[in-house]
């Protein structure tokens, strides 16, 4: 095996990833022909004595070797299969400049290579998480029929809608992912990218310059993508060639999801998923309370795979449940099978928001609106709730439930215990004294103690022309939130968080309708909500009926 091989081996064990029986040689820095004649370097991972094996392929912007090469390369051909992880262009060692989430070309070109090269035994696999997912989808419709199966985690077909979040920009996330790509493909800069990405990227976003500055302030050096995302909405041209979510009905090759609850890109995870059952397909799921960067989710997911490149390209379905959905439902901390997504037998149930702060599945009473004032100045924040990266589990929300900017909806205590599966949403009705404006709605467990966990959210960035008003200017409003899978408990309450930001998880609503980045002024405005019987606001809930 020799020094080389013995550290793999020695990193494999760290990692805690699953080892099989083979050992393994590594072909370093193959050439990989792009069409516009730009190289890209790939490293083949080869169990030794098998001919020509099947193969697993990996596309990564994250470079091809340490922990990746470990999760994606040596973990996967010490159980019998090749692996090519290539670098995509722009970085470690390929040329060219990365072109983020451009990479349907570059990809199919690899997919041909594959092909020809004379290790390839004539089918061939795809794996990973998060762009590495999306990589997938980019040419999976047109990858041939050796494509035997996919495997995905936290990711989707489409980066545009949790880019442009419920019409806002998702500021956090967005400005993490270019300080970490930035700072990788710079010597020694990954080192530590993982770690303080997020902090550069929260501290820019909390220093007040201008949201055009944030990305030379994070990362020292204005980056094109950064500026080309906040120039370009969801309904330009720009995303015409970043979208692969059209060609997911046509995707033949089984597909395997992995997703967590708190996952930033899980609700279009899931209208992939829902797009292929609407196509006949028959994916697998897996959602467990999990977050996008997640190391339990990475390992998970490595054993997962392997059970599903067996069934498809070993012709073994030994390891495969026998139904295809699998979900840990949070609260109960159980993990249940199902047939399909969203689980059969829930039914919908609306819970009011009431005067007096109440929550109660009874129609509310005439009443007065609940109002506050929202002050872009001083942007409503978010404690926790999904982002790229760091831990995002739920986290106390009382801090932020005591700000006057922030209204909340409680239930009484549940007595036999109440369990939700499935989509939800909330449908308020309200009124601005400001025709721009967002509505965020969260979705908590309080215990009886008092602490206020978040389980979902959502956002709608309201502007003229959308949820037209009635008469008094009252808008109706739909949220979509995460989706959940949760127990209260009996004793715990459920509470409705609505308020107008989510900052830094989303760049503020200047309220005047100014282009984003371009904004000059920010007024304050009043916000109401109301609860009456011509105006029931509500949490709309998948509620599984309780045993006889």
């Amino acid at each position: 095996m020799g020094g080389s091989g013995l550290m793999r081996r020695l990193g494999a064990g760290a990692l805690r990833l699953p080892q099989g029986p083979h050992r393994v040689d590594v072909d370093r820095d193959l050439p990989v022909p792009a069409p516009d004649g730009v190289t890209l370097l790939a490293d083949r991972y080869a169990p030794v004595g098998l001919d020509r094996p099947p193969t697993i392929l990996v596309r990564s912007p994250y470079g091809r070797r340490g922990p990746f090469g470990l999760m994606c390369g040596y973990a996967f051909a010490t159980h019998g299969f090749q692996t090519v992880v290539q670098s995509v262009r722009g970085g470690f060692g390929s040329g060219g400049v990365f072109a983020p989430l451009d990479e349907r070309e570059d990809g199919l070109a690899t997919v041909a290579w594959l092909k020809e090269q004379p290790w390839f035994g004539g089918t061939f696999a795809m794996h990973g998480p998060s762009y590495l997912g999306y990589v997938q989808w980019a040419v999976a419709a047109d990858a041939g029929p050796e494509l035997k199966a996919l495997s995905m985690q936290v990711t989707a077909s489409q980066f545009r809608d949790a880019i442009n979040l419920g019409g806002g920009f998702a500021l956090e996330s967005t400005l993490t992912w270019v300080d970490l790509t930035t700072r990788l493909r710079t010597p020694l800069g990954g080192l530590a990218a993982g770690v303080m990405s997020p902090r550069r990227a929260r501290r820019a976003a909390l220093s007040g310059r201008p949201l055009v500055e944030l990305d030379a302030l994070a990362t020292g050096a204005p980056v094109r993508f950064f500026q080309d995302l906040l120039a370009n909405g969801p309904d330009t041209p720009f995303w015409d060639k970043r979208d692969f979510s059209p060609s997911v009905t046509d995707v033949r090759a089984p597909v395997n999801m992995t997703g967590g609850w708190y996952d930033v890109f899980l609700p279009w995870q899931l209208e992939d998923y829902a797009a292929l059952r609407a196509a006949g397909r028959d994916p697998y799921l897996t959602i467990g309370p999990w977050w996008h960067s997640e190391p339990r989710l990475m390992r998970d997911s490595i054993r997962e795979s392997l059970r599903w490149f067996r069934a498809h390209l070993l012709d073994d379905p030994s390891e495969l449940r026998d139904l295809p959905v699998r979900l840990h439902i949070t609260g109960s901390g159980e993990w249940r099978d199902f047939p399909s997504w969203p689980v059969p037998g829930v039914d919908e149930r609306r819970w009011h928001l009431q005067p007096s702060g109440a929550l109660s599945p009874d129609g509310p009473p005439v009443s007065e609106p609940d109002a506050y004032r929202y002050d872009p100045t001083h942007p409503t924040p978010c404690i926790s709730g999904p982002s790229l990266l760091g831990d995002c589990a739920p986290a106390d929300q009382r801090r932020l439930e005591a700000r006057r900017d922030v209204l909340t909806f409680t239930s009484p205590p549940v007595e036999r215990g109440v369990e939700v599966i499935g989509p939800v949403r909330a449908e308020l009705y309200v009124r601005s004294d400001r025709p721009h404006h967002d509505v965020v709605v969260r979705l908590c467990d309080v215990a009886p103690d008092g602490v206020s966990l978040n389980l979902c959210e959502g956002m709608r960035r309201l502007t003229p022309g959308v949820a037209e008003p009635d008469g008094d200017g009252v808008r109706k409003v739909v949220v979509e939130l995460w989706p959940v899978g949760h127990r209260f408990r009996p004793g715990h309450r459920m509470r409705v968080q609505v308020c107008s930001g989510a900052y830094p998880r989303v760049a503020r609503n200047s309220g005047t309708g100014e282009p984003l980045g371009a904004e000059t002024a920010w007024p304050a405005s009043r916000q109401e909500v109301f609860h009456e019987p011509g105006r029931p606001s509500a949490i709309i809930l998948p509620v599984v009926p309780a045993a006889p």
